[in-house]
């Protein structure tokens, strides 16, 4: 999302940017884009993950190897796509490239651990979305890393419904959720279509750093004062696919016998994403470690009052005046936080202080902030 928005945010402002990313199925992005896309084949891999991750860095560098036009900029998003143009600037295809850096992974498996270190030390310039990982790119590695932000897309701010990405997402969530209710294109009667039943949402699948498990020990605390209760969690599988964690999880979901009350959609598309935001009740979002939180600004556009964790980056742009904030690793305080956030008074509470959010972050406003990096990388 980032990567995308960011490139539509420089076409706008009169720049010619070109997106690359790895196509396992040969089917490109998974919505429609006004620059130039290129899909990188990705095959399949038998091995386990360190020959996966040097086959997708190797699948980068011989596409480039092949790829005959060359740019003012290039500019990995990830840790993948740095090692790739590392090997490609060492062998004089590029002579200098930026890297944003996210987040910082602690991985325990060395070689993952040594690509992660490259993608970060062999880079020429470091950029981050947030002040934590600005202080811990200085203190861990020496690096001043340049500062930008995210945005949020017009797509989650836009008050028109999108008929039939609405009708799709009714679909994933089941017509017993949502009944016939006729559908409107002004977004305000949407929330007519809700039934008294909570669906809380969370986004980005089931993994440690989304600390899935306390939500679920947390929403099996909450279905016990709310029987019918939903728990809907949009997204799928990473490079790192953590099947234990999510075994353990789905085992939890049965020994909680809460299946009933859990929804898994798996990826969506962006126009699918904007109205099942719209459907839901409450955002939920105790993650442990992120870059930013880009979902969290997304649900908050979407008018979606937000649960989220008491540290940063979150902190560095919510509030206890904008959202309800809660220590991760308190399945009981998460609980009382989701039961606290459908109440109306705290509802309207958070909403009066969300706007002041939303007019802070702009992908132009990250494009010109890119754009300064960008200058000053191609006049040296």
């Amino acid at each position: 999302m980032h990567t995308l928005e960011l490139a539509q945010a420089l076409l706008e402002l009169g720049h010619y940017p070109h997106v690359f990313a790895l196509d396992k199925e040969g089917e490109g992005f998974h919505r429609a884009v006004d620059f130039q896309t290129f899909g990188v084949p990705a095959s399949r891999c038998e091995g386990d993950t360190n020959a996966l991750v040097k086959q997708r860095i190797g699948e980068f560098v011989a596409f480039f190897e092949q790829h005959i036009e060359k740019y003012d900029i290039y500019h990995a998003q990830d840790c993948l796509g740095a090692n790739a143009l590392a090997v490609l600037k060492e062998r004089g295809y590029l002579s200098k490239f930026a890297r944003t850096v996210h987040h910082i992974e602690d991985f325990k498996n060395p070689y993952l651990q040594e690509c992660q270190q490259k993608s970060i030390l062999l880079s020429d310039r470091c950029l981050c979305v947030s002040d934590l990982w600005q202080k811990t790119l200085k203190v861990k590695y020496g690096i001043s890393a340049h500062r930008v932000v995210n945005g949020v897309s017009r797509r989650f701010l836009s008050p028109q419904a999108d008929r039939s990405a609405l009708d799709e997402a009714r679909n994933l969530l089941g017509s017993r959720l949502l009944g016939n209710t006729p559908l409107s294109s002004d977004s305000s009667n949407l929330i007519a279509e809700k039934r008294h039943s909570p669906i809380y949402m969370t986004v980005g699948g089931i993994e440690p750093r989304k600390n899935s498990l306390n939500l679920l020990k947390a929403f099996a605390t909450v279905r016990e004062a709310l029987p019918t209760a939903k728990l809907m969690i949009v997204g799928g599988a990473t490079l790192f696919d953590y099947q234990d964690y999510r075994d353990e999880f789905m085992a939890l979901v049965d020994s909680y016998a809460i299946t009933d009350g859990l929804i898994l959609p798996g990826v969506v598309s962006d126009r699918v994403l904007a109205q099942l935001y719209r459907l839901a009740d409450a955002f939920v979002f105790p993650s442990v470690k992120e870059g930013w939180g880009l979902v969290v600004l997304e649900a908050i556009a979407s008018g979606l009052p937000v649960v989220a964790s008491n540290q940063a980056p979150f902190t560095e742009f919510l509030s206890e005046a904008s959202a309800v904030l809660v220590d991760p690793t308190d399945v009981n305080a998460i609980a009382a936080a989701m039961l606290e956030i459908i109440k109306p008074s705290v509802v309207a509470r958070l909403s009066a202080h969300t706007s002041a959010i939303l007019d802070r972050y702009s992908w132009h406003r990250s494009a010109e902030m890119h754009l300064d990096l960008y200058f000053e990388m191609s006049a040296v």
